[in-house]
């Protein structure tokens, strides 16, 4: 299992509406995020500068690398992009972050 954290940034003002999309993410992108190799996926918020930060556990031999060339990931990114900072194909911009403690 591998485990990755990275960041985005929401656009200000829009703090309940992220939240609210998630809630009602759509049924068909979880199945598809699920059948890629994601066990578990977390997004927090910083409120007060609009960095979200997510962890992602995910099998060994998943196919995340498939998912932008997927029609409802395209989608997806479309809907959620008047409310983050995208990329030019409205992919999120994402920042990797590396582990530097981990309690085990």
């Amino acid at each position: 299992m591998q485990e990755i954290a990275f960041t985005m940034k929401l656009k200000k003002g829009f703090e309940q509406e992220y939240k609210k999309r998630h809630d009602e993410i759509w049924p068909e992108l979880s199945q598809l995020l699920v059948k890629s190799g994601i066990i578990e996926y977390a997004i927090y918020l910083d409120e007060a500068s609009g960095i979200l930060f997510a962890v992602q556990k995910r099998v060994d031999n998943h196919t995340l690398d498939e998912l932008p060339q997927t029609e409802i990931m395209k989608k997806w990114w479309a809907f959620m992009g008047d409310i983050m900072d995208t990329n030019p194909d409205n992919s999120p911009v994402v920042k990797d972050l590396s582990c530097v403690y981990r309690m085990a």
